[in-house]
């Protein structure tokens, strides 16, 4: 990785005696798009507000293009911050809410004019700068919002959930519009949710929080594909967990609800007669036999659900239920409850879980 552009180094924070950020580290490079991602009450907000200056660090470092900003108040950073709430003045116009940075800077009408026409242009609403904010939707307001972090050209974007209070459709085309802004302008960017798909479909990397840690900063395809622990896998997507015991640990054999697996090379210092935890996704399953599929455990199917173009089936193997995913098919119906069934995967598609 290329020297970054922004580093938090070990950074702590406590509340009394809570501590609710617990040696954090992440790099980020110049341009990059990183979610936080997590549960409520994992931090990711806090190491927001510790990045923008609005929480002091009980220790670390955090640096921004080669500067300790660690202990300079946030209009000292040259940070852009996107709020949950809108947080747009209600007696301002739009105009006035996009330009406000940049009087407060000092800049000329001209420039400050000039500025205000680039963003609303930028955000597709250039019609709108006589409004105020409750003459707007929701999802306008927070482009508004996103315009005025962005009018006094920071050198850093972060977003603390900017899109949870807007509804789903309108969520997902401004998700899309904020990366590709983001793209655009090329502006390093740290954006926090707890929306897993949210993460998934525009970051570069994310970095999946638990307990004020960082538990694992991947791309979404090694996030998602490779978890290394057992809190990021049940996190991040759907994920069936089996119970196994090694059985024979040099040939790599575990024993699951009456089945064996094969797992060479992956059980690591195992020993016969440990407990593992083996994870799997509902799309690595199949119902009945599939080629390339060299394990299968019999059950009974106990759900369907119909999500429209993929169908949720739920199958009791053994003590446990595991979920599997497949394509709705209009000349096939699906099972029925209480059929006899045969579930099959790919051994290779097991992770073993710390």
């Amino acid at each position: 990785m290329a020297d970054p552009f922004l580093s938090i180094l070990h950074v702590e924070k406590s509340f009394g005696s809570t501590r609710v950020v617990q040696d954090f580290n992440l790099d980020v490079k110049a341009g990059e798009f990183v979610s936080f991602l997590g549960p409520s009450g994992c931090g990711k907000t806090t190491v927001l507000r510790m990045v923008a200056g609005f929480e002091e660090p009980s220790a670390g470092a955090i640096v921004v293009g080669g500067k300790d900003i660690t202990r300079l108040r946030p209009n000292q950073r040259n940070i852009g911050m996107v709020f949950q709430a809108y947080a747009l003045f209600p007696n301002l116009t739009v105009a006035q809410n996009i330009g406000f940075g940049l009087k407060v800077a000092g800049a000329s009408r001209a420039d400050i004019d000039k500025r205000v026409a680039e963003m609303l242009a930028l955000i597709s609403l250039p019609q709108m700068a006589d409004r105020y904010p409750y003459q707007l939707s929701g999802g306008q307001q927070q482009r508004i919002a996103l315009a005025r972090a962005l009018a006094p050209k920071p050198k850093l974007l972060l977003l603390d959930e900017p899109l949870s209070a807007l509804d789903a459709k309108v969520r997902v085309s401004l998700r899309e519009e904020i990366r590709a802004i983001q793209k655009s302008l090329g502006i390093t960017t740290v954006f926090v949710t707890h929306d897993q798909e949210e993460a998934l479909s525009i970051s570069d990397r994310i970095a999946v929080m638990y307990g004020g840690r960082a538990e694992q900063v991947g791309t979404p395809f090694e996030i998602y594909n490779r978890p290394q622990t057992k809190f990021v896998a049940n996190f991040v997507g759907t994920l069936n967990v089996l119970e196994g015991t090694v059985t024979d640990a040099a040939a790599g054999k575990v024993g699951v609800d009456g089945g064996e697996l094969v797992l060479k090379d992956r059980l690591g210092e195992a020993r016969n007669g440990d407990k593992l935890s083996l994870a799997l996704r509902p799309e690595a399953i199949s119902l009945g036999p599939q080629p390339g599929r060299n394990t299968r455990l019999a059950g009974e199917i106990s759900e369907v659900h119909f999500l429209g173009s993929v169908i949720r089936v739920r199958v009791g193997v053994g003590g446990r239920t595991v979920s599997l995913d497949t394509f709705n098919n209009p000349a096939s119906p699906p099972p029925a409850v209480g059929e006899k069934a045969e579930i099959s995967f790919s051994s290779g598609d097991l992770l073993v879980l710390s």
